[in-house]
C-alpha cells in the first residue's frame, strides 16, 4: 500500500482553486467530472522521492451533475462536513494505492474492516478500481485509506511539476501532511 494522493475538500471547485493558490502558491491543473459520484476535481502533482506518482486532488460537489443516487465519498453528503467546507476548503482524506484491491479488501474484511466494494470508475483517459463504502463515508475518518487500484495510466503521468512536493505524512493523532511549496513549507492538517 502506497500514498496515492490527498484529498482537499471545497464548497465549490471555485473555492478550492483559490485556496490552493493562496495557501500553496499554484494554480492546479484541470481534472475533470466523476459521473458516478456527481462530484468534480483539480490536481496538482506532490510527487517527490519518497512519494513517486502522488497527487493532491481538490473535489468538490459538482453542481451543473445530477444527482448520483448514492451517497457520494469522502462523506460530501454528510452535514457536519459540509457545513465545515463552508468555512473554507480544507484536507479531509487521503487514498491509498494497491496492487490487486480485491486482496486488499479481503484482507481488510478478515480484520474485521468494511472498506466496501469494489467499482470501476473512469474520469477520460483514467480508469481505475476504487473501494466504496454504501453509506460513502471516510473508513474511520481520517485513519484509514480509501483504497485504489489504478490501471495502466495515473494522473501523475501528465501533471507537470508546479514545484509543490510531499515532505512528510502521518495518521497517528489524526491526518496530517507537510509540503514545500514555491511560498516555503506548509502544514495540512484534516478537517471535518
Amino acid at each position: 500500500m502506497e500514498l496515492d494522493h490527498l484529498v482537499v475538500g471545497a464548497a465549490t471547485l471555485e473555492e478550492g482553486v483559490a485556496w490552493c493558490d493562496r495557501v500553496l502558491g499554484v494554480t492546479p491543473q484541470p481534472g475533470g467530472k466523476h459521473a458516478l459520484m456527481g462530484t468534480h476535481n483539480r490536481l496538482v502533482s506532490i510527487s517527490g522521492p519518497n512519494h513517486p506518482r502522488c497527487y493532491l486532488e481538490i473535489i468538490a460537489i459538482d453542481p451543473a451533475a445530477p444527482p448520483p443516487g448514492r451517497p457520494r465519498w469522502f462523506d460530501l453528503d454528510q452535514p457536519a462536513l459540509r457545513e465545515r467546507l463552508a468555512l473554507g476548503p480544507g484536507l479531509i482524506h487521503w487514498v491509498a494505492r494497491v496492487p490487486n484491491l480485491d486482496a486488499a479488501l479481503a484482507y481488510w474484511r478478515g480484520e474485521g474492516v468494511d472498506a466496501g466494494e469494489a467499482v470501476d470508475a473512469s474520469r477520460g483517459a483514467l480508469r481505475w478500481r476504487i473501494a466504496l463504502r454504501e453509506d460513502g463515508r471516510r473508513l474511520r475518518r481520517e485513519a484509514l485509506p480509501v483504497l485504489i487500484q489504478w490501471d495502466e495510466a495515473h494522473p501523475t503521468d501528465t501533471l507537470p511539476d508546479q514545484g509543490v512536493h510531499l515532505l512528510g505524512f502521518e495518521t497517528r493523532d489524526g491526518l496530517k501532511a507537510r509540503l514545500a511549496t514555491p511560498l516555503g513549507e506548509v502544514e495540512l492538517g484534516v478537517i471535518g
